[in-house]
Formats: C-alpha cells, structure tokens, sequence
C-alpha cells in the first residue's frame, strides 16, 4: 500500500485511540457502588490562591468499600478541601475527624442507577461520534492524495481497511459500556 494513505490511516487509528482513552477516563468519573478515589479526580482545591488538583494538595484512599479518605499534606488544607468537595456537587457531605476528610459514599438507589447508565452510554455516544469522525477525515485524507499516486482500487482498499477499524473501535466501546452498565447496576 502507497506509504501516504498508510500514513492517513496510522492518523485516523491515533484518534480512535484517543477516542476510547477519554471514553475510559470519563467511564472512571461515573461513580458505581463502590468508593473509589477516582471518583475525587476533578476536584480543584483554592490552595494559597490557585485552584490546583486535589490530587497535588492531598492523598486520597478508599479504606472502606463506602468510605473515602483524604489527608491533606497540610492540616491548614482542611476546610479547603471540604469546601471543594461540595462545591462540585458529587452529592458527597464530607467530614473531618481532624487530621483527615471522611467521605461516606451513600448507596446508590434504583433510579440513580438508571441515571449513571444513562451518563455512561451518552458518554460512549461520544466516543462513537468521535470515531466515526475520524473515519470521515481518515477516508477524505485517503481521497486527497493525487491520483498517480493512488489507483482507485488503492482508495477503496484503504477505506475498507478504514472502515474494519471503525467497526472494531465501536465494538470496544460497546464492550466498555456493557461492562460499566454491570458494574453500575450490582448492588
């Protein structure tokens, strides 16, 4: 195959790739019934005037399956980080014991469930979008380069060879929703 359209479809794997690593970190954020520290990871905390990561200004666990906890580098850091975590409306009440934040997670009910499998599959939703928007610019990438260099057999082929990757990219998102779909719905 011409080194060119094996270049486009090398671009058009890259975003497809790209489009299931976001599609997997968002999955992590929809929270199921188990504590994770995940959960926490877009939190920005107001440390000494910047909003910074609470990841950078804290440690976060899950010593219980409902239980997170963060301890703070600083003891000062405290209510700052109380303050965050309901600030971005996880639905958590966080406590403090004095040296640490307590996060109990509550359990999920019949209808929140429904709710995160509805926040999971518009997120695959996207990922899909994004995939297929990388085939249309991966097949007009293919269709650009000039026709001596390229036969009309030589685009189709790279367009099929496009559109197998497509197809196995939807199916990987449909095997990540279906198991988030699990992991939401287990009590």
């Amino acid at each position: 195959m011409n080194p060119t359209a094996e270049a486009a479809i090398n671009t058009t794997k890259d975003q497809m790739e790209k489009a299931i690593s976001h599609l997997e970190s968002e999955l992590t954020k929809v929270r199921t019934g188990r504590a994770n520290p995940s959960m926490l990871d877009g939190i920005r905390v107001d440390y000494y005037g910047n909003m910074t990561p609470l990841s950078q200004v804290a440690n976060v666990s899950s010593p219980e399956a409902r239980t997170l906890m963060v301890q703070p580098w600083e003891k000062n850091m405290l209510e700052p980080i109380q303050k965050a975590i309901q600030a971005a409306n996880l639905g958590f009440n966080p406590g403090s014991n004095g040296t640490a934040v307590i996060i109990n997670v509550p359990a999920l009910t019949e209808d929140r469930r429904k709710e995160l499998v509805k926040k999971a599959k518009a997120e695959g939703e996207n990922a899909k979008v994004s995939i297929r928007k990388a085939r249309q610019e991966g097949n007009e990438a293919v269709k650009k380069i000039t026709k001596p260099a390229l036969t009309q057999d030589e685009v189709k082929e790279a367009e099929g060879k496009i559109q197998i990757m497509t197809d196995g990219y939807i199916t990987k998102v449909e095997k990540h929703l279906e198991q988030k779909e699990k992991e939401i719905m287990t009590v």
